[in-house]
């Protein structure tokens, strides 16, 4: 089973109605005010899972700002994964800096709706502290309907592009650490979390924290991938593309050629995963 653990899709008016929401949300301005900015539907993405011969899809939300355009993503994701025949499955977004009542009635709708975790979280696009009071009430609900949460993690260092800025490693590493009782991924290889993670704590990292590959060729060299395949986070490794930002295909070739055991590629490309959704 292939499974991609990272990719984006949009309600068709969001793509229709892009200046609008340009005008609306200065993170979505950030990311896709470039008309080349491609922006998918649930169409677009079955279409690409047919073609790469992906079986399952982490279909993620995107860091709104606005509650109203949060409830309508979340509708719009639920609906897709109910008419996919089990091959989406939804990770709602959500906006803690939002009204209380409103963010712990949509991840309870959300949860009921067959939502598999919260993400993708950008706390610092939308101006809460993950570790602080909205963090808490975060882990809260993630621990009370047992919903993976998947953070957007900028990596230090490296160039500048669209979208980098989302949450801090070293705000991701914390929280983690202060919640070990979440399962958590850490998106784009967790900002480098894998690779430079203190010894002592890696036997805890490993225990809840998992990485996903997303973007990875245009952040790092597809050794890395190997490496940490052959290493103690070897069960946490997830295959994620990013699409539509980069093609499923294109990833897929990448971590074929990377990985050359072939229990290592199978783990990496899905069984890692199935695994973590309860899906084996």
């Amino acid at each position: 089973m292939i499974i991609d653990f990272h990719t984006h899709i949009f309600p068709p008016e969001v793509r229709e109605q892009r200046e609008e929401f340009v005008r609306r949300d200065p993170t979505f301005a950030e990311m896709y005010a470039d008309p080349h900015a491609r922006i998918a539907t649930a169409e677009d993405l079955s279409a690409s899972m047919e073609a790469a011969g992906v079986d399952v899809s982490v279909a993620l939300g995107f860091a709104w700002r606005e509650q109203e355009v949060i409830a309508r993503h979340n509708d719009y994701l639920l609906q897709s994964a109910d008419q996919s025949d089990g091959r989406i499955v939804p990770f709602c977004t959500i906006n803690m800096a939002a009204d209380a009542t409103f963010v712990a009635k949509e991840v309870e709708r959300c949860a009921a709706g067959g939502a598999g975790g919260l993400g993708e979280l950008r706390p610092e696009n939308q101006g809460w502290e993950l570790n602080g009071e909205a963090g808490e009430r975060l882990a809260e609900l993630a621990a009370e309907y047992d919903l993976l949460l998947l953070f957007h993690v900028t990596e230090p260092g490296g160039h500048e592009y669209p979208g980098k800025e989302g949450l801090a490693l070293g705000a991701f590493y914390r929280f983690q650490l202060e919640h070990p009782e979440l399962r958590i991924v850490g998106a784009h290889l967790g900002g480098g979390l894998p690779m430079n993670a203190p010894e002592g704590q890696v036997p805890v990292i490993a225990r809840h924290v998992y990485f996903d590959t997303a973007a990875q060729p245009y952040l790092y060299e597809a050794a890395v991938c190997a490496r940490l395949a052959d290493g103690p986070f070897a069960a946490n490794l997830l295959l994620g593309s990013d699409f539509p930002l980069l093609s499923q295909k294109r990833q897929l070739t990448v971590l074929r050629t990377a990985l050359q055991d072939d229990d290592t590629r199978a783990a990496v490309m899905g069984g890692n995963a199935a695994r973590l959704l309860g899906l084996l």
